[in-house]
């Protein structure tokens, strides 16, 4: 068969867009590539689980305005197809008065981005939120919420109607007259136009296009702790600490999720594999391409500090616990457990500044989803709409006519 669009990659961008490609075009013949056994299996699969309120993000950027829209969009959908998730808040918690200038500049932001109901709270309102969290000073960010975003993909994808392959690693694109041949481990798969959303391996898949971006997926691990579950009840809701000025991190954070779990981390330091979920994980090829890329270094140079603090708390889970017990000081060592991974992709450019907002890449019959960073989860179905309505009007379809009928 060949078919009229190829997505590249299943996890929630991917699924989004399929989603988005069934709405406007009915009669599509559309195709998604995994090349994992099951959908959303790294950074879809493996982020905390947290509906964002936009509250960080440059005022204008695309990222707040699709983070806006998509936050309500989610909310809806997850209601509507009955998937899990609450609309719980969050506090944002300054522990010391140095700290207070950027907690109010924050809120400032926040207001500036349109975010409803946030207020500053003084020491003694904290805990009415959280009653065992400590602070000078904390953000409530109410329309903050959790939700399982694996099943938010799953059902996408279901609703999209698209054929699904799964173990299909892409292994080269080669254009043809009108269209592609799309080589997996799967087969080799004929499609007239191909929309990449694939992560983690974002800048090889464009390479293989023929592209040459102006960044390179550097992979940051993200390691977490659980409560132990004696000890969930310190943490009603999600309390995080004050972002780092110029680090692209958020710090430490305590997050219940969907199944009342409650998760403490991540830290973020270089991964030595874009897909390795273990501290020992080694891949000769992705550590080759972030080491001898100059951007890789500018960026450790720049924040060495930083990095080897994160570190530091990586080899230790007494600096780890310290981290959270500045937020929620009666939670004991003990009550720390092991918890899972994740794998960040970075996007970093040749200067060593890592690109903070999405940024796609388009050719004749191609679009490429070259940075999906946070709030990418949260803001996926507007961020679908966006991709859509970009290829559809640079390849010229009228989204009111099927592809394969144009």
């Amino acid at each position: 068969m060949r078919y009229d669009v190829a997505i590249i990659g299943a996890g929630i961008v991917g699924s989004a867009v399929a989603y988005r490609l069934r709405q406007v075009l009915p009669s599509a013949q559309i195709l998604v590539l995994e090349k994992e056994p099951t959908p959303a299996a790294h950074q879809t699969g493996r982020n905390s689980g947290v509906i964002h309120s936009g509250i960080y993000y440059r005022p204008g950027s695309l990222k707040v305005r699709l983070c806006a829209k998509g936050r309500e969009m989610l909310y809806a959908f997850a209601q509507e197809e009955g998937i899990p998730h609450e609309r719980c808040g969050k506090l944002i918690v300054a522990t010391e008065r140095e700290e207070l200038p950027r907690l109010q500049a924050l809120l400032e932001r926040g207001q500036q981005n349109g975010i409803l109901g946030i207020r500053l709270l003084p020491p003694e309102e904290i805990t009415e939120y959280e009653p065992h969290c400590r602070g000078v000073g904390a953000i409530y960010v109410p329309v903050t919420g959790i939700i399982d975003f694996r099943a938010v993909a799953r059902r996408l994808l279901e609703k999209s109607k698209a054929a699904l392959y799964t173990n299909a690693e892409v292994q080269a694109l080669r254009r043809e007259a009108h269209g592609y041949f799309v080589e997996t481990q799967a087969g080799t798969f004929q499609t007239a136009y191909v929309i990449a959303c694939a992560g983690l391996q974002a800048d090889r898949i464009a390479r293989m296009d023929g592209l040459n971006p102006p960044l390179r997926i550097v992979p940051f691990r993200g390691d977490y702790y659980e409560l132990r579950p004696e000890a969930r009840h310190k943490v009603r809701n999600l309390i995080y600490p004050l972002p780092h000025p110029t680090y692209p991190v958020l710090g430490v954070h305590l997050t219940r999720i969907v199944n009342g779990e409650v998760e403490v981390g991540p830290n973020a330091v270089f991964a030595w594999a874009r897909e390795k979920y273990s501290r020992a994980g080694v891949s000769l090829r992705d550590t080759w391409d972030a080491l001898s890329y100059t951007g890789t270094w500018r960026f450790l140079a720049k924040h060495w500090k930083e990095g080897w603090a994160e570190y530091r708390r990586a080899l230790s889970k007494r600096l780890f616990w310290k981290s959270a017990q500045r937020l929620v000081p009666s939670i004991e060592e003990e009550d720390l457990i092991p918890g899972r991974m994740g794998i960040r992709a970075l996007a970093i450019t040749q200067q060593g500044t890592f690109w903070d907002d999405f940024y796609f890449a388009i050719q004749e019959r191609s679009l490429h989803v070259l940075n999906a960073p946070s709030p990418a989860a949260t803001a996926s179905l507007a961020l679908a709409e966006a991709i859509v309505e970009k290829a559809l009007s640079t390849w010229q379809f009228s989204i009111s006519v099927p592809v394969s009928g144009s």
